[in-house]
């Protein structure tokens, strides 16, 4: 059997003192999309942000293609095709849309600028509307829009989105998570989603996680874990879709 694209093994990370993933083991393997869920302050940011080494896994081992970067620094971790869309959507709100996508691109081959950029245009047209935009100035769903975009301007092979639905209108959340489905459909691009939004990120992923306390409870397919009796009185409202 192959080896996932990414593979987390007994991870474990600490605040301090404090320990924040209790030994987590998570694994994404290529062309797929994973959703990790829980509550505010189960662990799921903290376990993005260790895949990128801040902070650092203490214990554990995180494989990427093949190979460990547990160790590795985040420069590094990104030059391998791995990209985030962080939680909090993190663009750089003096500079213009088009210079927030063109961050993205540093670590990518210059020659393939123009196609990515309208790859990023053909998926969010707002992008191409607002590109000599600041981006502080965007609204809270083309922030988002942005986020996700500066990051697929770094062709990646894995995308790490962090609650990208957080605060957006449900319109605009359906628009999030079509293009998300569309990255893998038609672009095959593997995606490790984190999201509080249960019932969308399920219905979406290949398979999923459940978080509780820094440690993984549940794992199954999207759809197992919809059906699950726990999981919709926990997270999907009391059951009511």
């Amino acid at each position: 059997m192959n080896e996932p694209l990414l593979a987390l093994r007994g991870v474990k990370t600490y605040y301090g003192n404090v320990i924040a993933l209790k030994g987590v083991d998570v694994e994404v393997n290529e062309g797929e999309i994973v959703a990790l869920i829980g509550a505010n302050g189960a662990g799921k940011s903290t376990l993005m942000m260790t895949v990128f080494g801040n902070p650092r896994a203490k214990e554990g081992e995180i494989r990427f293609a093949g190979r460990a970067i547990t160790a590795l620094p985040t420069h590094e971790i990104a030059k391998l095709r791995i990209a985030q869309a962080p939680e909090g959507r993190r663009i750089f709100p003096r500079m213009t849309v088009m210079e927030n996508l063109q961050i993205g691109a540093t670590v990518a081959a210059g020659a393939d600028f123009a196609a990515d950029l309208e790859r990023v245009f053909a998926l969010f047209p707002r992008l191409r509307d607002r590109a000599g935009q600041r981006g502080g100035t965007l609204s809270g769903g083309e922030q988002q829009m942005l986020a996700i975009g500066r990051a697929l301007m770094s062709r990646p092979r894995l995308i790490l989105l962090d609650e990208p639905s957080l605060g957006l209108a449900p319109l605009l959340v359906q628009q999030i998570f079509a293009a998300i489905r569309a990255l893998n459909e038609r672009d095959k691009l593997t995606v490790f989603l984190v999201e509080q939004n249960a019932y969308h990120a399920l219905k979406l992923a290949h398979r999923g996680y459940v978080m509780v306390n820094g440690e993984i409870t549940l794992a199954g397919s999207g759809r197992e874990l919809l059906r699950r009796p726990e999981i919709r009185a926990a997270y999907l409202e009391g059951g009511v879709r």
